[in-house]
């Protein structure tokens, strides 16, 4: 990943310390981290950092994943942005796609997958 370009992700999970370790490792390779534990007002959060990426836990509070990523894509100023489903949910192939994200990822995930799937996604959406 380039270091140069100041590349921004925003990351939706109710579980602090994936959120602190996701966070540590972007930010160690130049990413602008935004973290949420809930996803109350999602558009107003999402518009204020206007992310390159979005990381979507499945059972993040009040609305739950899927509302929150539906909600987003149906915004046509945040639908274009990438959405990375997370859960540790065995039919997470299924929620993701059922939420209208453009991949996912399975918890437990190793780092080297999570930089993959951010790096896959971003080259699909560029």
């Amino acid at each position: 990943m380039d270091n140069s370009t100041n590349r921004k992700i925003v990351i939706f999970d109710d579980d602090e310390d994936i959120l602190s370790i996701c966070a540590y490792i972007l930010e160690e390779q130049g990413w602008e981290v935004h973290t949420y534990t809930d996803c109350n007002n999602i558009t107003e959060k999402v518009t204020g950092v206007m992310p390159d990426v979005i990381l979507m836990d499945n059972w993040i509070p009040e609305a739950g994943g899927i509302v929150a990523t539906q909600t987003l894509k149906t915004n046509d100023e945040l639908k274009n942005i990438p959405v990375v489903y997370f859960s540790a949910n065995s039919d997470i192939q299924l929620l993701a796609s059922h939420a209208g994200a453009e991949t996912y990822l399975a918890k437990p995930f190793d780092l080297d997958e999570l930089e993959k799937t951010i790096s896959n996604v971003l080259q699909k959406a560029s």
